[in-house]
């Protein structure tokens, strides 16, 4: 079945462009040029994917995401001009997915599309680490049904947080590098800055952990990355 895509891009040359390149790929493509299209659109159509321009009247992109990612776990892809580091942690931290940089070449959009689409499926079908659900403490991760569980409560992630956790929690006591953690999150060899990594895990921490500055779960290893606790009544918590 091909893949819904919605566009929401202001300058029309812009999404014109967009538009083409991803039919090209044979995804159904819609197209909106203001946030609050965006919106409504996203709740119409439910599309498999949102490719979302930060800078648009109405309702920005960013409030956009905000919207949305408190309404479902769409993948978000977000288009903006701006290139700060602030900018992009920003981006990921209200839940996006991936976030690129104008100017960008169309062909790595499809490449970054392509990438979270069967990430997304792959976990959406069982088809990546099936011999879950996975426990630590009072912590579940179950890749087949794609849930979270803390104390037996559902905790909503996105995608991006779900893979980090899910590979995190499937080898307790491993540290994963940032660099792994990207390649998990997004599946190739990611042009995005290791605060990303930090951001996603940041945001996992607050949803997992009693006290995010005291981590009992998800542990800093100082010059690798991070690692799951094996041990909860161990004093390693970083």
């Amino acid at each position: 079945m091909e893949a819904r895509i919605l566009v929401a891009e202001d300058d029309r040359k812009q999404a014109d462009l967009i538009c083409r390149y991803l039919e090209r790929e044979g995804y159904s493509v819609a197209v909106v040029h203001d946030g609050r299209a965006a919106i409504e659109a996203a709740r119409q159509r439910r599309p498999d994917l949102l490719v979302l321009d930060v800078m648009m009247p109405r309702v920005d992109g960013l409030d956009v995401c905000r919207v949305l990612r408190a309404e479902s776990d769409v993948p978000i892809i977000m288009l903006t001009a701006r290139s700060t580091e602030d900018d992009m942690l920003l981006g990921l931290d209200l839940g996006a997915d991936d976030y690129l940089t104008k100017p960008y070449s169309p062909r790595e959009l499809v490449a970054r599309v392509r990438t979270v689409l069967r990430r997304t499926r792959k976990a959406g079908n069982g088809a990546t680490n099936t011999d879950g659900p996975y426990r630590v403490g009072d912590l579940e991760v179950d890749p087949v049904r794609h849930e979270v569980r803390l104390n037996g409560a559902t905790i909503e992630t996105t995608p991006a947080e779900f893979r980090i956790l899910a590979a995190l929690i499937a080898e307790p006591g491993r540290a994963f590098s940032r660099a792994q953690l990207l390649t998990e999150a997004f599946g190739f060899d990611h042009y995005a800055l290791d605060r990303t990594v930090d951001v996603h895990v940041m945001n996992l921490r607050r949803k997992i952990e009693k006290k995010a500055a005291q981590p009992q779960y998800l542990l800093t290893v100082y010059g690798v990355g991070y690692k799951m606790a094996e041990d909860l009544g161990g004093d390693d918590a970083a």
